[in-house]
Formats: structure tokens, C-alpha cells, sequence
């Protein structure tokens, strides 16, 4: 089945690594129109034949908000979202006692207040296309305890998974879908390498030996998903958590 993306517009946030940038990367070759926003400028250029290249800090509702427009008019309008922002800011598992403010601040507004303001800015123009759709990326960690130990990023990804729910809910009558795709352990940028070196060799393989497949997940395994569901043969498909992690014990 040939999925009908081409000439569709979309934007992909955390586009500059790892799961964003497959994604937007497999969106470009399949003929979408794509937009690219990220903290990080310098990886962007990576996405080669973009529309547009925006560098913002997504957690900021007034900035989130500024490059979802900046990137809806370079594209002419906007028929997808998917928010792949996030991560683990550099952070490691600690302790409940040792976590302080802002360091668990800086992990919610990172997964889940940047989905819910590039949410809220891009509503307007979703309603306008014949098939708007908005994918967010959350997690195993947002389905039961992280395999991380990060407090933050578990609460996070909880937090996700409800929002992506209450919005189908919310955008339904008006024709847009919202589905989350939850990666199992994928080693996508050099943050979840440093998880997974911190997992040391008797984690490592308890975390393999849990997987029905035996190996972790790649970028490209997360992308291929979204695309489906960003696609017009998703059309009745909303409110869905789909796992895709090579099966989890």
C-alpha cells in the first residue's frame, strides 16, 4: 500500500535528531512538504528539501506558537503536526530526594507543554485541511514506570497520553485525528546512548531479553508509523496510543 502523503504539509517538531529527523526525512521522500522546528539549529540542515527551518525553544508558549505560524506560512497551510520534541534534556536517573525544581521543569516543558502549545497554534490551521492530523511522540515511559528512572519523564509521558486523548476527543467533530505513537527503547541521539551506557551490560540484556524481538527499536521503525497514521488511509483512526517497541514482556 502506497500511503498518500505527497504534496500533504506538515510540521515536525525536534526534527534536528534521531526519531524527528526520520521522520521528517521519510515525509520528504514520500513528497510531504515539510516543516522543521527545533531547539537545536544545527542539525536541521540535515533535512534536506525542507520548506522551512525554524530554531525555537518549544517550551515557550509565546515562541511555540510564533513557529507554528512562521512555518504554516511557508508551507501555505498546514495538514499535520507531530511532535517529536522532547527528551531527557541530558539527565539521568536520581533519587526522589536529589531532584530539584528546575531540572524536572526543564523534562515537562520539553515533552509536554512544547506539544501542548504547538498544539493549541496549530489547531486553527488543521481545522481548515480536508484531513488534519496531529501526532505526538510519547513513550513506554508514559504507558508504565520508565525504563529510565527519570521522574520527570515518566510524569511527562503520562501527562501526553492524556492530552493526545482529551484532543481526539476535543478535535473529532471538526475532522482531525490525534494518535500518539509510544517508542520502546530506541537508540536515536547521543542523550539515550547515555542512558543506555548507564544501564551497564546486566541491564542492557535484561532490557534486550524483555523484547519479543530482541533488539532495539531504530529511528526509522518509529517514522514508519507516523506516517501511517499522518496518512488519508488513517482516516478513522483517533485517540490511539500505538506501542512500537518490538514487544515488550
Amino acid at each position: 500500500m502506497r500511503l498518500s502523503l505527497s504534496d500533504r504539509r506538515f510540521v515536525v517538531t525536534g526534527a534536528s535528531q534521531g526519531i524527528g529527523r526520520a521522520i521528517a526525512r521519510q515525509l520528504v521522500a514520500s513528497g510531504a512538504k515539510v516543516a522543521v522546528l527545533d531547539i537545536d539549529a544545527s542539525g536541521l540542515d540535515a533535512v534536506e528539501n525542507a520548506a522551512a527551518r525554524v530554531s525555537v525553544d518549544l517550551g515557550r508558549r509565546d515562541d511555540a506558537h510564533r513557529a507554528i505560524r512562521e512555518a504554516a506560512d511557508a508551507l501555505g497551510g498546514l495538514d499535520g503536526l507531530v511532535t517529536s520534541a522532547g527528551g531527557v534534556r541530558g539527565q539521568i536517573g536520581r533519587p526522589l530526594e536529589e531532584i530539584g525544581e528546575a531540572d524536572f521543569t526543564a523534562i515537562l516543558d520539553a515533552n509536554l507543554m512544547s506539544a501542548l502549545w504547538c498544539a493549541q497554534a496549530a489547531v486553527p490551521f488543521l481545522k481548515g485541511s480536508d484531513a488534519g492530523r496531529i501526532v505526538t511522540i510519547s513513550s513506554g515511559a508514559g504507558l508504565r514506570p520508565s525504563l529510565t528512572g527519570i521522574q520527570a519523564y515518566a510524569s511527562a509521558k503520562h501527562a501526553l497520553v492524556g492530552l493526545t486523548r482529551q484532543l481526539a476527543l476535543e478535535l473529532g467533530p471538526a475532522g482531525v485525528t490525534v494518535n500518539s505513537v509510544a517508542p520502546g527503547f530506541v537508540l536515536s541521539n547521543p542523550s539515550t546512548e547515555r542512558q543506555w551506557e548507564a544501564f551497564g551490560p546486566d541491564r542492557q540484556a535484561e532490557v534486550i531479553e524483555g523484547t519479543h524481538l530482541r533488539r532495539l527499536g531504530r529511528p526509522a521503525d518509529i517514522a514508519n508509523a507516523v506516517l501511517f497514521l499522518l496518512s488519508l488511509e488513517a482516516s478513522w483512526i483517533t485517540g490511539q496510543i500505538l506501542s512500537v517497541d518490538g514487544g515488550r514482556a
